[in-house]
């Protein structure tokens, strides 16, 4: 099946976390809003977003068109392609936990999200940045550690290398990418913080080193970070 992602083109965001599990079990996909020509682009999107012949509308991006299924919402595009490409267990037990780990890595990405925009989405960074240096000051000192503290609890009780255990599953894939963002946003905080995370660190290397995601990062799909996402470098939050 020929996959078709839809997300904004110019940004890694909650769609990342999509593209992570796509390239990961090598399905074969087309991330619409980056594709040219009439069937392309953020207008083909926009027209699949406000369709009204579509019985289950997504209420925004990401959403993935599979077939004749439109699956909204990041964690529950996942919880369909874990048990369709083995990237969750195979016992209801062990997908639904798989599934709770993903909520969780969702209600953390709204926190990072909050760091630079604590007051509006609608607002610019610069329209709060007193805020926001007050929100990231909390976040870096109490929230993410508690997050991460969590995630490294979890590879302690896991009884093997991965989340879930001994194989490797979406959320896997999630934790490399909070990782990897988080770094980027907030290095010197996060070079502090991975000292006390030495199974979280060591599962986002593995996951680095995974043949189809080391081909995917170093390749043109994977796009840059940048101060349109998620995960925003500003230096005067990274304390």
């Amino acid at each position: 099946m020929l996959y078709e992602l839809y997300y904004w083109p110019t940004i890694q965001g909650r769609g990342e976390f999509v593209r992570l599990a796509l390239e990961e079990c090598g399905a074969k996909y087309v991330d619409v809003a980056r594709k040219s020509g009439k069937k392309g682009g953020v207008p083909a999107m926009m027209t699949l977003l406000g369709g009204k012949r579509i019985k289950c509308p997504p209420f925004a991006p990401p959403f993935l068109k599979a077939g004749k299924l439109v699956i909204g919402q990041t964690a529950n595009i996942l919880l369909f392609l874990g048990a369709r490409h083995g990237l969750a267990p195979r016992n209801e037990a062990g997908r639904l936990w798989t599934h709770a780990l993903q909520l969780t890595i969702v209600d953390f990405v709204v926190e990072v999200h909050d760091t630079h925009h604590p007051i509006a989405s609608g607002l610019y960074y610069e329209d709060q940045r007193r805020e926001a240096k007050l929100r990231t000051t909390d976040f870096l000192k109490n929230r993410a550690p508690k997050y991460l503290g969590y995630f490294e609890r979890v590879l302690g009780q896991s009884g093997g290398a991965w989340l879930v255990g001994g194989r490797l599953t979406y959320a896997d894939l999630s934790l490399f990418q909070i990782v990897e963002g988080l770094r980027y946003a907030f290095p010197k905080a996060m070079k502090r913080m991975e000292r006390k995370l030495p199974r979280v660190v060591a599962l986002h290397d593995r996951v680095a080193k995974r043949p189809r995601i080391a081909a995917y990062l170093a390749s043109e799909r994977r796009i840059a970070f940048n101060e349109q996402g998620i995960f925003r470098q500003y230096e005067e939050l990274d304390g």
